[in-house]
């Protein structure tokens, strides 16, 4: 009964997709059903529900805060019990700080710290980008695009994956695309940051197909 209470607080009782808004976690704390990793060496990565003013869905986010310079660093949040080969996975990304980057982004088909996809937003280089990660090492870009991305405010980022290609979409406008065979079966979804990046997140969406 608390597994299924859990479900239905976060918003994953649907059987169409998964709606996770952090508005019922505890304040502080890595939320319930979610798991903290790191890809390269660095300062540990501090995620943790903040409260915030201007979250798309009041009244809580979950914020990544440790602002270690290390470059290659990517803290990552992946969400427990979802596998997801073929789908469209969202979410709502404010970047607030950070020197050498200030963004963040989504994983898919994770299969561990070392082994993934990511699409990355960053509003100082103004662009998104998509890597594969691979034994712990960042690709050469997959695919990326120049784009405004605000700092201090809201954009929504979304990935839609079939097979060996995938899409990128900036606040529903598709900005890039692009194909890649490395990581073919199904894996874990998430979200991520990197180098010192600050960086909110709300709206976590997940959708199979």
């Amino acid at each position: 009964m608390k597994t299924l209470a859990w479900l239905f607080a976060f918003g994953l009782g649907a059987s169409t997709g998964t709606v996770i808004n952090f508005d019922t976690a505890p304040l502080g704390k890595v939320p319930p059903g979610w798991t903290v990793a790191m890809t390269n060496r660095g300062g540990p990565p501090k995620w943790e529900i903040r409260k915030d003013q201007s979250a798309p869905t009041q009244p809580y986010v979950l914020a990544q805060v440790s602002d270690d310079p290390t470059g290659n660093r990517s803290p990552l949040a992946i969400l427990d019990r979802i596998s997801l080969r073929d789908g469209d996975v969202s979410v709502r990304i404010k970047p607030v700080a950070g020197h050498d980057g200030q963004g963040g982004g989504l994983v898919w088909r994770y299969r561990d710290e070392n082994n993934y996809y990511m699409a990355r937003a960053n509003a100082l280089e103004k662009s998104v980008a998509v890597y594969r990660v691979e034994n712990g090492r960042r690709s050469q870009v997959l695919a990326m695009a120049r784009h405004n991305i605000p700092i201090n405010a809201w954009s929504i980022l979304k990935v839609s994956a079939r097979g060996n290609r995938f899409q990128v979409y900036v606040d529903h406008r598709r900005i890039l695309q692009g194909q890649d065979n490395t990581f073919s079966g199904p894996g874990g979804v998430g979200l991520l940051t990197v180098g010192d990046s600050v960086t909110y997140f709300d709206d976590f969406r997940v959708y199979p197909k």
